[in-house]
């Protein structure tokens, strides 16, 4: 007990306050002789304890009975100095107290402007800092709790016996959670949950999780609330946000997620409420919020303008300079309404302008973000429990790595001067209402290249710009692209986006869907809706923005982030640049991007130089561009280390790995022992990390923490990895000589050095292209006659009659042959140069090729047809011409059987024949299979297939 309190001393300044504290929180304060327990929620003070205890500051009672302790001091003692005066507190309960309860569960100690409390049910009882007192509903909650080993069997938990004489709190359920089965999702999703979790068992009440842009985040965070919620027991949880983009793409993120146990909806289970309106529901269990609606709840306004939620200012150097938010008490939300907060995208300035809002709150915070800066370490306590940056995401396969084309031009560089003169004339623009007005300059105006596109506007220099991404940017990095790739534009502020969308428009010479601005000051759509048809559909082609994308919007066909605008902030800049490091799939990428194969990788064009600046931490893995893939691979082939030439092929593998299909990862994994690309690049890029390196070097020469290995150490220490590393493909020249060919394959050779040259006259099919064109017929006819005796396919051509019938395993390996280095040959490529040679006599020209289209690219090479048409053409037509022969002989058909004969002829065209086995297949199975097939024709069956092979197929 402290000192009994004079009038006006520090001792009594402390006790006002901790009444009204008290008060605030549901509590009833009384003197002992004033005292009625018959209320709910009853503060004693200066309450009489037993002998030897002396006396409690103030003895809590809910429905009657003591449940804790307040030691109240005054300001500036130090709250844990008091742990053990206040342990003996809760020790002395009056034996006239009829209690069953020998010690008191909930210590409290308070100097009015400071409140800690610790839990006498937690496993490991700890001391933390808190806003205020646990309302007495809450404390009758805790209360009521089942015990654990009530809990464990409730909740399907691991343990089979565990504590049944307390209440359960959540630390304890923390510390009994299963073991983590999560099937189907990314390892490092997986040890990122594993290791939330570790830190929760310790009771860190804060944990940071540092994740490339790209690699799941939102995802991470809804599987780890399921398991706090199922089986740790969190009562309510809250995301946090600060842009109302984020809590919607948050919102789907739940409303997609199954559960790995029963694959139930989140949502089926659990209430999910994203704030839209200043009231939480009582039924949410996770609440999704901007901070700024948060704190506006707090404050208990009753609405909140929605334009507050778009938070500009968390990107503006201003918000460093700003006093933290007031933040006040309110009964509705008080500090323990949420048991765990996600903070996603932590790493901004969120930590000085908001800290008060997060900390008001007596929960576990998480912290999500790729980005980390130095507040961020320190706000979560130097905890981070999980790292995993972007180049071990690309090395992966969760990110996709970038190359960056640099734009320079001299006003961009040095500002410009226009002189004053007969003529001339400057115009003036109004910031707000952008109105022009014009006239002549009395004296010739300079300005630097700072002042563009903020205090002028050089239209000139945005004009060259756009033209060389038109006319060279894309030409050289996306050749063989008829479509503009989906390109994200960082404009400087609002007005500057206007002025780039427009020149987009006039030189691109599209429409206003081709190129839009999605800002906040946007008006002729809501943002959001502005982000969902770049991301969903064909246009907008181009999205100019300031910084509504420049974090956390997942767009994932974005292929080039172009920036037109500096970045002071290395955080910003990097957020920015992982617009483009999403992972699509290539029919997705498809549906937005037809004439894409496959997002490899994405290009930064760099206006600005930004990327000189030294703000990005995250470079590519292409460390040595200029050194070729396979001079890469026979340098490790040859047992050398060198840290970039490594690093650079960790990339490229990862490149390779997303071009390849499943057949092509068989090929691999059957000459490397059954390793993956991604593996290889893994273990490449670990090799060459610099702690992994420092760790390895403490090691091998028993170096205490305190000495830094030199750099011979480091060297020695580091070969050993980077040669177990490049073990595999060391000893498998096979495999080196496959990714040789793949790569040859995927890749063409950009030739930026010749000059070409369009001559008018001869533009078109002119002798060039002719004798172009022989020579590739002329190389494809030698093949076919060098290799008719190596190759079924071409035994069956080539005999006369026909020993055997086709397959389609024969087509395929030809396929392969001559597709494979260093012919690289594709049905396209035959067909258009037997159409430039012989245009009447080709068909279908512009058409998709299909695998089955090599039997007519060799008939007609054989000259065994007269037209080169695409086989399901000629299967059509043949089909068409032997039902005619049928109805001739009266042979007919019910309408059930010609449905399936139209089956069997679209099966033989893509697959060349019709075996028994092809009944289980689509779209065979689905009308009944084999057995059904049976049924319509009888015993015929076997004669109607193996009639339609001998007329349809080759």
């Amino acid at each position: 007990m402290s000192p009994p309190a004079s009038p006006n001393t520090p001792e009594k300044k402390a006790r006002e306050k901790i009444d009204a504290l008290l008060e605030q929180s549901g509590w009833v304060v009384q003197d002992r002789a004033e005292m009625n327990l018959t209320l709910p929620a009853v503060a004693v003070r200066e309450f009489a304890l037993a002998k030897g205890h002396g006396f409690a500051d103030y003895l809590l009672f809910l429905d009657g009975q003591p449940v804790g302790v307040c030691e109240a001091k005054k300001t500036g003692t130090p709250v844990r100095d008091v742990e053990v005066q206040a342990n003996k507190y809760v020790r002395g309960v009056p034996p006239e107290l009829d209690t069953d309860r020998k010690d008191l569960p909930f210590v409290y100690i308070s100097t009015g402007d400071e409140t800690a409390f610790y839990n006498l049910l937690d496993p490991h009882p700890r001391t933390r800092e808190i806003f205020t007192f646990h309302r007495p509903e809450t404390v009758r909650e805790w209360l009521s709790a089942d015990t654990l080993d009530a809990w464990i069997k409730l909740s399907g938990g691991f343990f089979t016996a565990a504590d049944d004489e307390k209440p359960s709190t959540l630390r304890a359920r923390l510390r009994a959670m299963p073991p983590i089965v999560l099937p189907g999702l990314w390892p490092n999703k997986v040890q990122a949950v594993t290791n939330i979790e570790k830190s929760m068992f310790d009771d860190r009440p804060r944990s940071l999780i540092q994740m490339a842009t790209g690699t799941g985040k939102t995802l991470l965070a809804v599987t780890t609330l399921y398991r706090l919620i199922k089986f740790g027991g969190a009562r309510r949880v809250l995301f946090l946000v600060d842009r109302a983009n984020l809590g919607e793409q948050a919102e789907k993120e739940f409303q997609a997620f199954r559960t790995p146990d029963d694959k139930r909806k989140f949502t089926e289970l659990y209430g999910v409420q994203r704030l839209t309106t200043n009231t939480i529901g009582a039924s949410s269990k996770v609440v999704i919020s901007t901070i700024q609606r948060l704190y506006s709840v707090l404050r208990g306004e009753p609405v909140l303008d929605p334009e507050a939620e778009e938070g500009e200012a968390f990107d503006s150097d201003e918000v460093e300079r700003r006093e933290p938010l007031p933040v006040v008490y309110n009964r509705s939300v008080p500090p323990e309404f949420f048991d765990v907060i996600f903070i996603d995208e932590c790493h901004r300035s969120i930590y000085s302008l908001w800290r008060q809002v997060i900390e008001y709150f007596d929960a576990y915070l998480l912290g999500l973000t790729a980005t980390p800066a130095k507040h961020t370490y320190g706000f979560f306590d130097q905890n981070v429990v999980m790292e995993y940056p972007h180049e071990q995401a690309v090395a992966d396969g969760a990110n996709v790595d970038f190359d960056v084309y640099k734009i320079r031009t001299e006003i961009t560089a040095k500002g410009s001067t226009v002189q004053a003169g007969r003529g001339v004339m400057l115009g003036y623009r109004d910031r707000l209402t952008r109105k022009t007005r014009w006239e002549a300059p009395d004296e010739d105006v300079s300005y630097e290249a700072g002042d563009l596109d903020r205090n002028v506007v050089a239209v000139d220099q945005i004009r060259l710009i756009v033209k060389t991404l038109r006319d060279k940017v894309l030409k050289e990095t996306f050749p063989d692209r008829t479509e503009v790739p989906k390109t994200l534009i960082f404009a400087k502020d609002d007005s500057h986006a206007e002025d780039i969308v427009k020149v987009l428009r006039e030189e691109f010479g599209k429409g206003n869907d081709f190129a839009q601005k999605i800002t906040y000051k946007a008006s002729n759509a809501k943002p959001a809706d502005l982000i969902q048809s770049f991301r969903n559909s064909y246009f907008p082609r181009v999205a100019v923005t300031v910084d509504l994308i420049a974090t956390g919007t997942d767009i994932k066909p974005v292929e080039i982030v172009m920036f037109m605008r500096t970045v002071k902030s290395r955080v910003l800049f990097e957020q920015m640049k992982g617009r483009g490091v999403r992972v699509i799939g290539k029919d997705e990428l498809r549906a937005v991007t037809p004439d894409a194969k496959a997002k490899t990788h994405f290009l930064i064009v760099d206006c600005v130089g930004v990327c000189e600046a030294k703000l990005a931490d995250t470079r590519p893995l292409e460390k040595s561009p200029s050194v070729s893939f396979k001079a890469l691979l026979d340098h490790v082939a040859s047992g050398g280390t060198n840290d970039e030439y490594i690093s650079s092929l960790a990339g490229r593998l990862a490149r390779l790995d997303k071009q390849c299909g499943p057949e092509e990862r068989q090929r691999i994994a059957q000459v490397s022992g059954g390793l993956t690309l991604s593996q290889l690049s893994t273990a490449l890029l670990h090799s060459v990390d610099d702690d992994v390196q420092v760790d390895a070097a403490r090691k091998k020469f028993k170096l205490t923490a305190k000495h830094e290995p030199t750099e011979a150490q480091l060297k020695e220490a580091a070969k050993p990895l980077k040669l177990a590393a490049t073990k595999a493909l060391m000893g498998a020249p096979a495999l080196r000589m496959l990714l040789v060919d793949l790569k040859q394959k995927f890749e063409q050779v950009v030739d930026t050095v010749s000059i070409d040259r369009l001559v008018e006259k001869d533009t078109g099919y002119g002798p060039e292209a002719k004798k172009r064109a022989q020579a590739l017929v002329d190389s494809f006819e030698k093949f076919l006659a060098g290799n008719k005796r190596e190759l079924d396919a071409l035994q069956f051509f080539y005999s006369v009659p026909h020993r055997k019938r086709l397959r389609y395993a024969d087509i395929k390996a030809l396929a392969d042959a001559i597709s494979a280095p260093p012919r690289s040959w594709t049905p396209e490529l035959l067909w258009q140069a037997y159409q430039t040679l012989e245009r009447s006599k080709v068909r279908g020209a512009s058409a998709g090729r299909l695998l089955t289209d090599v039997v007519s690219l060799v008939r007609f090479a054989l000259h065994k047809d007269d037209e080169l048409v695409p086989h399901a053409d000629r299967v059509q037509k043949r089909y068409q011409n032997w039902l005619a022969q049928q109805a001739n002989k009266g042979r007919t058909f019910t309408d059930e059987q010609q449905r399936w004969l139209d089956m069997m002829k679209g099966h033989i065209a893509v697959s060349v024949e019709m075996a028994t086995d092809d009944f289980d297949l689509t779209p065979f199975v689905e009308k009944g299979g084999l057995a059904k097939a049976t049924k319509v024709f009888g015993k015929e069956l076997p004669a109607v297939v193996r009639e339609l092979n001998e007329v349809l197929a080759a």
